[in-house]
């Protein structure tokens, strides 16, 4: 039975990583929500700032995913589960981001730079340094963000458990995500823009609230699934186990 928990660890712990990783790495396209729909920008009014849509970047569609992932590591690992992994993927990406900013700098082969795309020739040097070379306000912001954002996860969904017990997995799962996106959201675009380049406050803020207001809609919509992946987890390791994992976590805190 210990094995079967260890596997889960490794399972999840892996597919957490993995989108911690992956998200970070098609965050540099930015997309626009009304255009999937076809509609028109939402043209969105907070703190002075005029023109806000929905123009979000690539993560925010794997980001509402690990946090979800953070919710069911922190159900049957606690506190220091979470932990571990959340600074083995920040590890991991920041390695990530030293290797990519070492190709970079190597010299590229001249057949390779220029390449016919419908019609189009591209430079695939400043292509490739164009998507990948991230500012290093960014990247630091992001990291900071991802850490900051896990504690408060970590922090608020043991709170929620310690009153609701056994019940309302709904409550502690999106009430944490929630408020950890919050503050993920705010601190992100506060390290990499307003120290990093200068914007304005009250932009920061009023872009803050547009993907906020993203989030809080995706990490609602995601609450069915933590009961199916309760209810996977659970069959896999068998009522008793299951049991013993979620009372080690929330003693462990």
């Amino acid at each position: 039975m210990k094995q079967k928990s260890s596997v889960l660890f490794v399972v999840l712990g892996g597919f957490f990583v993995a989108n911690a990783l992956m998200a970070e790495f098609i965050g540099v396209k930015i997309f626009s929500l009304e255009a999937i729909f076809d509609l028109p920008p939402a043209d969105l009014a907070f703190f002075g700032e005029s023109g806000l849509s929905f123009n979000l970047t690539a993560g925010v569609l794997l980001w509402p995913v690990v946090f979800v992932m953070t919710d069911v590591i922190n159900e049957y690992y606690g506190r220091r589960g979470v932990r571990l992994l959340s600074f083995l993927a920040a590890g991991l990406i920041a390695y990530a981001f030293i290797v990519v900013r070492f190709s970079m700098e190597l010299p590229p082969a001249e057949f390779w730079i220029a390449r016919e795309v419908d019609g189009a020739t591209l430079d695939m040097e400043r292509s490739f340094d164009a998507i990948f070379g991230q500012g290093l306000w960014i990247i630091v912001g992001s990291l900071g963000a991802f850490l900051i954002g896990q504690l408060v996860d970590v922090l608020v969904f043991q709170a929620l458990k310690r009153r609701t017990g056994e019940s309302k997995i709904w409550l502690r799962a999106t009430g944490s995500t929630l408020v950890s996106q919050l503050v993920d959201s705010f601190v992100v675009l506060m390290i990499a823009f307003y120290i990093g380049a200068g914007w304005s406050f009250t932009l920061v803020l009023a872009i803050a609230v547009v993907n906020y207001a993203y989030k809080f809609v995706v990490a609602a919509l995601l609450t069915p699934l933590l009961y199916v992946a309760h209810h996977l987890i659970d069959r896999y390791l068998g009522e008793e186990e299951a049991v013993r994992l979620r009372e080690e976590a929330l003693d462990a805190g």
